[in-house]
C-alpha cells in the first residue's frame, strides 16, 4: 500500500505509513490501518481523506533543459510562465525538486512519485553539478573558503566538489552538491561577496542536457531510468516507460 501511494504521488513511504495508521486510507470503501496491505493498482478503489488515488498505467520520465524566467511549479496563480508551459502532456507529471526562476539546465519531471521522493531525499546523496558565472573572477582566498564550506543562516553549506573552469579568467566555476537546500549555490556565492550573472545545472545524478536545446525536453531511455532507480535505491521498474 505505501508503495502504491508513493507511486501515485501522495508522499514518501514513511509519510504514507503514517496516513495508513491514522485511518484516512480506504480500500474499496473500508478503512485500512494495517501496514503491508497489498492492493491491485488497477482494480482496487483507494481513497485518502476521501479523495480517490489513482495510478496511471503509463509512467513518464522526462528531462527538460529549463530556460530562464520560468518557475518550477505545475501551475501559478499569478499567471507566470511555468516549466509546464514547455512540457505539454495529457498525463499529469510534476517536477523533481526545484530550480530557481532564472536558473537553467537539467530538470527532471515524472509521475513516478516513489522515484521523485527518493531522488530528492538527502540520504541518497544524489549529485547535482552547477556552472556558475560570476560578475568578476573569484579570488584564491574566497575559492579556498568555498571549498571548506560557507556558513549560511541555516547552517554550514559545504560543496561536494568545486573547481574553476579553464579559460574563463576565474569568472566561471562549477559547484557539486549532494543536498538540495533552497537557493544554496546562489547564497554561498553571495555570502563571499560575489554576484551571480548566470547559473546552470549541468548535471543531475549524471544526466545532462547534451544535445538538447534550451526549452526543449525528451523522454529518458530505459537505461537512464534504471540508472536513476539504482541511484535512489529502488527496485527495477514494474510499469511501462513512455515512449522509449
Amino acid at each position: 500500500m505505501n508503495r502504491f501511494l508513493a507511486l501515485a504521488g501522495v508522499g514518501s513511504r514513511r509519510k504514507n505509513d503514517e496516513l495508513i495508521l491514522s485511518g484516512v486510507v480506504k480500500v474499496n470503501g473500508k478503512i485500512v490501518r494495517e501496514l503491508g496491505v497489498k492492493v491491485d493498482p488497477f482494480s482496487d478503489r483507494v481513497t485518502v481523506q476521501g479523495q480517490i488515488v489513482a495510478l496511471q498505467r503509463k509512467v513518464h520520465y522526462l528531462l527538460l533543459n529549463k530556460p530562464k524566467d520560468c518557475i518550477t511549479t505545475v501551475s501559478d496563480e499569478r499567471g507566470r510562465v511555468t516549466v509546464m508551459d514547455y512540457v505539454k502532456m495529457r498525463d499529469r507529471i510534476y517536477p523533481v525538486g526545484r530550480l530557481d526562476r532564472n536558473t537553467t539546465g537539467v530538470l527532471l519531471l515524472t509521475n513516478d512519485g516513489e522515484l521523485a521522493n527518493a531522488l530528492i531525499h538527502p540520504k541518497h546523496e544524489i549529485e547535482r553539478i552547477y556552472r556558475v558565472k560570476l560578475e568578476r573572477g573569484i579570488a584564491d582566498e574566497h575559492f579556498s573558503r568555498l571549498k571548506r564550506g560557507v556558513r549560511l543562516e541555516d547552517g554550514m553549506a559545504k560543496p561536494h566538489q568545486v573547481g574553476i573552469i579553464p579559460g574563463t579568467k576565474r569568472t566561471q566555476i562549477y559547484i557539486s552538491l549532494i543536498e538540495g537546500r533552497n537557493r544554496e549555490v546562489r547564497r554561498m556565492v553571495e555570502a563571499l561577496g560575489y554576484e551571480v550573472d548566470a547559473l546552470e545545472r549541468v548535471s543531475f545524478a549524471g544526466l545532462t542536457t547534451q544535445g538538447l536545446a534550451r526549452g526543449r525536453w525528451r523522454s529518458l531511455t530505459r537505461q537512464e531510468v534504471r540508472h536513476l532507480k539504482e541511484k535512489a535505491g529502488l527496485e527495477a521498474e514494474r510499469y511501462a516507460i513512455s515512449p522509449k
